[in-house]
């Protein structure tokens, strides 16, 4: 299916689609030694497109993104950094494999200064290769970059652009128990410098949103706040199983109407070990939205 085609028949927001090409240039997965330290997991909205250009300062949330990456440079060697944003959509799953990836505005009908934002970081070609390579769902492609679920939101976390990045596609036809099962073939890469983000939203309906931000209205509907305290406490109870039966809540559909922005979220919890500490981030909810984020750390 034509990426055009597939944009135009859902009216979902923006997503983008891969070109389907495949690539056998990867390194086995041996070839990628452990580092010797496990690095943490995050999972993070990557916040509202009008906040973009806006500094740091003054912004609970970019400023929550900005001291986050402050404690985790301090405290671990980041080699790669591996993005599954909710704005890459694919029919089937891939990495990109750029060596410079382009910086992608997936957003229509902003200000000028918006489409001149640049995330200059390297890509890590061999990396991913090396996944494509050792995981047998995933195909390689270069036909993305750094969407807005990635870079708007690295630029606060890694300013200075100077950790290799690459993406994950969502394969959008797949079921919640395909991505858990996908995810936790990358858990070995946490030991081996990746840092592995999930960047979505656990509540993300958009034409709810929409009804009340054109009216100025930003009183909460109320089931976006009860489905959140549901997906937060399964999230401390490292209930996977529920987080991958999310449909069943009563509310499951509502805030996740489409599965672009709930799949991350399995991603990351699919790599938790039983020793890992989940610490919640940041809290804020919009109507038809939450901006929930949190990390999960090696004890």
């Amino acid at each position: 299916m034509k990426r055009s085609t597939f944009i135009k028949s859902m009216s979902v927001g923006i997503i983008g689609i891969g070109t389907m090409g495949v690539s056998g240039l990867g390194k086995l997965l041996d070839d990628q030694p452990e580092t010797g330290q496990k690095l943490p997991v995050l999972f993070t909205s990557h916040g509202n497109p009008m906040d973009i250009p806006l500094p740091a300062y003054g912004n609970p949330f970019l400023s929550y993104l900005g001291k986050l990456g402050d404690e985790i440079r301090a405290k671990y060697e980041v080699k790669s950094i591996l993005v599954i944003s909710a704005h890459w959509c694919t029919e089937g799953s891939y990495v990109n494999t750029s060596p410079w990836p382009e910086t992608i505005y997936d957003y229509y009908g902003f200000p000028d200064n918006y489409y001149t934002q640049k995330y200059p970081a390297p890509g890590a070609p061999e990396l991913a290769n090396e996944i494509a390579n050792s995981i047998d769902q995933i195909n390689s492609t270069t036909d993305w970059g750094f969407d807005h679920g990635n870079w708007p939101m690295l630029m606060h976390l890694f300013p200075k652009a100077d950790v290799p990045v690459f993406q994950l596609s969502i394969d959008y036809y797949k079921p919640a128990q395909y991505h858990y099962d996908l995810a936790v073939q990358l858990k070995e890469y946490r030991k081996k410098g990746v840092l592995i983000i999930g960047s979505g939203a656990l509540v993300h309906n958009l034409k709810l949103a929409m009804a009340k931000m054109q009216k100025g209205d930003t009183v909460l509907y109320g089931w976006e706040q009860e489905f959140d305290d549901w997906i937060k406490s399964r999230i401390d109870d490292k209930d996977v199983k529920a987080l991958i039966d999310y449909e069943k809540n009563k509310y499951g559909k509502l805030a996740a109407p489409t599965p672009d922005h709930y799949v991350p979220i399995i991603y990351s919890m699919a790599l938790a070990e039983d020793n890992d500490e989940i610490r919640h981030t940041f809290s804020d909810m919009l109507p038809g939205f939450s901006n929930r984020s949190f990390i999960i750390e090696p004890t």
